[in-house]
């Protein structure tokens, strides 16, 4: 049990490495913002990432997402993978992959697997092998090693201890392990974010490689470049992939309390995505699914109410899942999100109008709070 720093309540359902309440984040976020930064940049100095993106006046601007560093000479960008070093930007290229992958046979735990074509018959036959589950097939696991943003609940948070030095694959790696019984690709981290223009290019050379069905697939939490996504979308929609957008917290103040880092990005792409996938109709299978880890104590029915609306602004039908959270890294002293969390929650986004809403990660759901 925490003591909010400002209000002084205390609860289990405030965090103690942030020591802030949702309420006082919400309503007084000038007045804990400092301490908010603080926390982040110990975090991240942990792992000899930079506290904040940084803004050196003369440095080199880098592009690819939200944070838009300004990155001077022998500095690292917020991401941890793009460097400013002998007058050039390195790192994050197009022939450099710093990811790890596997194969995960079909059907799998995938945020999507209730609408995409490899676990359910939309898409069949044009983009999978069944009618229903593409069972014998196997997705191309792709895990980037790097993020634009920095989640203090972050699920995948070991890829930090990795040193950033270590050696780079090129693109011809992944397309060299898509064999005739794999059906899709799913990129995911970390954050694809830092590395797309990569994945993009292993993307193409995978495609041209595996003549049958072959689904790209992106999990993101949507802070890159607008133009980027655009290619990102092109080649899911192309392919029968989808791309699973991470809308982590409504109000601005609560999503940089908990990821560092403004949202406004997230949202926008997300807006821009509704509109190409309306623009060019390919309404099954889904090309834009929305998801939200149900954080106890910060991510409640206020929160996915509000995103809801959003998404039904767009499109009513857009797949949204609700996750299920589990204690970790520095988070890992809040609860699992309750069964009665997530009900109430499933009412808001419902009464917020989605007609394709769900509860994911069921397994993970507790009883208290």
């Amino acid at each position: 049990m925490a003591r909010c720093i400002r209000c002084q309540k205390e609860s289990p359902l405030t965090s103690a490495p942030l020591r802030v309440c949702v309420d006082c984040i919400r309503r007084h976020f000038a007045e804990v913002k400092l301490h908010i930064d603080e926390v982040h940049a110990r975090v991240r100095e942990a792992f000899s990432l930079p506290p904040r993106p940084p803004r050196e006046p003369r440095g080199l601007t880098c592009a690819f997402c939200a944070n838009e560093c300004q990155i001077g000479e022998g500095q690292r960008g917020y991401c941890g993978v793009r460097v400013y070093k002998n007058g050039r930007l390195i790192g994050g290229r197009i022939n450099e992959g710093l990811f790890s992958s596997y194969y995960d046979p079909l059907p799998t735990n995938c945020v999507a697997d209730w609408v995409c074509p490899a676990g359910t018959e939309c898409g069949y036959p044009q983009h999978s092998y069944a009618r229903g589950i593409d069972r014998g097939y196997k997705n191309l696991a792709v895990f980037f090693e790097a993020c634009t943003f920095n989640c203090l609940f972050c699920q995948n948070w070991h890829y930090k201890s990795r040193s950033t030095e270590v050696g780079t694959l090129g693109p011809e790696a992944i397309a060299e392990n898509c064999d005739e019984k794999t059906s899709c690709i799913c990129y995911f981290g970390g954050d694809p974010t830092p590395q797309l223009v990569y994945a993009l290019r292993a993307s193409k050379l995978a495609r041209e490689r595996r003549k049958g069905i072959l689904r790209i697939c992106w999990e993101t939490n949507g802070s890159m470049n607008s133009k980027l996504l655009r290619r990102t979308a092109e080649f899911s929609f192309v392919s029968g992939g989808c791309i699973k957008f991470d809308l982590k917290a409504w109000h601005d103040e609560v999503h940089y309390a908990l990821c560092g880092v403004s949202n406004q990005r997230t949202l926008s792409n997300f807006k821009l995505l509704a509109e190409y996938k309306n623009e060019n109709q390919r309404p099954n299978p889904p090309l834009l699914i929305a998801s939200t880890l149900l954080v106890p104590g910060y991510i409640d029915e206020d929160e996915v109410g509000n995103i809801a609306r959003f998404i039904g602004s767009l499109d009513r039908d857009i797949p949204y899942s609700l996750l299920g959270f589990h204690p970790h890294f520095y988070m890992k002293d809040l609860p699992r999100t309750s069964i009665r969390h997530a009900e109430r929650c499933l009412k808001a986004a419902k009464e917020a109008g989605l007609r394709r809403v769900r509860i994911g990660n069921t397994h993970l759901l507790g009883d208290a709070y």
